[in-house]
């Protein structure tokens, strides 16, 4: 998988529809849940887009810390379904976290994991705080991960 970490203002206009539709095709219509995608926090993000061949497979988009959370956070987690069975998911997480690490010298970092994912983030060192509550109409918990 191809990685490519661009700022907003970096994406090419390809890019920002690819990640655009993969976002809608899983969030929207896959999970069939209605919500504000487009939440003008993209501006601000960091985005981590992977890419196999000329399709986008996985994404996320960071934050610097301040810009979402206090602590720096990964967020809009997302593996396009022909391609979950490949490990890409890892793979964008592993480089979301380094990306967090250049970016903006931060080892803390959040996020709001679906609580069918958390065996997925305590994979990758984030661990639940917190009660579950619902984002969108489906269940999520904070995660977190502290510096080593």
């Amino acid at each position: 998988m191809e990685i490519r970490i661009k700022t907003f203002d970096s994406l090419t206009t390809q890019e920002l529809h690819d990640l655009l539709q993969l976002r809608s095709e899983v969030f929207v219509v896959e999970q069939d849940c209605v919500y504000q995608d487009i939440d003008g926090k993209d501006i601000k993000a960091l985005h981590i887009l992977g890419y196999v061949d000329t399709k986008l497979a996985a994404y996320t988009r960071c934050f610097a810390p301040g810009d979402y959370f206090k602590e720096a956070a990964i967020g809009r987690v997302v593996v396009a379904g022909e391609f979950r069975k490949y490990g890409y998911g890892h793979e964008i997480m592993k480089e979301s976290i380094h990306a967090i690490h250049t970016h903006y010298n931060s080892e803390e970092i959040k996020l709001s994991a679906q609580t069918y994912l958390t065996h997925f983030y305590e994979q990758h060192g984030f661990k639940s705080t917190g009660v579950t509550y619902l984002e969108d109409g489906i269940p999520h918990i904070a995660m977190i991960k502290n510096p080593a």
